[in-house]
């Protein structure tokens, strides 16, 4: 366990540093880590004067930092019951949760305040941690070799795309892929998130084919309102009908390289918030469109941090005017 410098350490350590003795050397003789000793020069030395590290002053600065950490702000049960309604009915994440509560309630609320709300009601019984999003998920080293299943000769790649996707500036450059249930079923969802205002729809196919989902994509198109410019898929065969798909629709088709999921980061990021509610290895063949509808609705409303909490439908509204998400 790490255990703070004492008093007498800090002025045994002043004193050495001021005789010229080095980092390592004054930790060996505190029997202390080397970072320990020079993490403590660096955060306690006197900035605002000559640089000198003074023990009375890191002292008196070390006791000031623990006063006001154990400050700790409670805030008035209404306001957690806010939290509660938000997080089990909505899904937000705690984060989410945060960077909404001085807009919703007009109190600042940090994440954590709202992590340790929920695992004291875990302690005691509670469910609340149930409605937190699940990582669960082992990261695993990126590595890269050459894809032989299905390959396309002639596809148009992420780098081949025009700058004004690149720059998300503009609604109607949009990323796809498709989300698949239980092994062995063809049923799947086709996710579809636009690059400048996180807005996602979200159909259900009931084959991952060429043909399906071309077909989806059409219905999306002439039902949803919403400009359509470019879709960047990933590198799946049931894409490969793209050129059918342009010649219908008047867009144009790229391809992120295999293995390579972050180059469609979007569109990664929204599926896995859609696995909150229709899990891996789980049967999508009883799921409607009007729940694709409804949860990608819900995702919709939901506030994100990159867009300084405001909710993917506000922010097309603020770049385009566009309010209308069909399903």
């Amino acid at each position: 366990m790490y255990n703070q410098l004492t008093e007498h350490e800090r002025y045994t350590l002043g004193a050495m540093n001021r005789a010229g003795f080095s980092a390592r050397h004054i930790a060996r003789v505190l029997d202390r880590s080397h970072t320990t000793i020079r993490r403590e020069l660096s955060r306690n030395a006197c900035h605002a004067t000559d640089g000198a590290y003074r023990p009375s002053k890191a002292q008196e600065r070390t006791n000031g930092r623990r006063r006001r950490s154990r400050q700790i702000k409670h805030h008035p049960p209404e306001i957690y019951d806010w939290i509660e309604t938000v997080l089990q009915e909505d899904q937000c994440s705690p984060e989410q949760i945060a960077g909404a509560s001085r807009k919703a309630v007009g109190v600042p609320i940090s994440h954590a305040t709202i992590y340790r709300h929920v695992r004291k009601d875990q302690r005691q019984g509670g469910r609340l941690y149930r409605h937190l999003k699940q990582g669960g998920k082992r990261r695993r080293k990126r590595t890269f070799w050459l894809e032989k299943r299905g390959r396309l000769q002639g596809k148009p790649m992420i780098d081949t795309r025009p700058e004004a996707v690149e720059l998300r500036l503009e609604p109607g450059h949009w990323e796809g892929d498709t989300v698949t249930g239980a092994t062995g079923e063809r049923d799947c969802l086709l996710t579809l998130v636009d690059r400048s205002a996180g807005i996602s729809l979200v159909k259900k196919l009931r084959h991952r084919t060429v043909t399906a989902v071309n077909r989806a994509v059409l219905e999306v198109i002439r039902d949803s309102g919403l400009p359509f410019k470019t879709i960047t898929w990933d590198n799946d065969t049931e894409f490969h009908g793209y050129k059918a798909l342009e010649e219908a629709a008047g867009i144009r088709c790229y391809f992120a390289y295999s293995h390579r999921p972050w180059e469609r980061g979007s569109n990664e990021n929204f599926n896995g918030l859609l696995r909150q509610y229709f899990p891996k290895r789980k049967s999508l063949a009883r799921v409607r469109q009007r729940d694709c509808d409804r949860i990608a609705q819900k995702l919709n409303s939901r506030p994100r941090k990159r867009y300084g909490y405001q909710t993917p439908i506000e922010r097309l509204n603020a770049i385009s005017g566009v309010v209308h998400v069909g399903g």
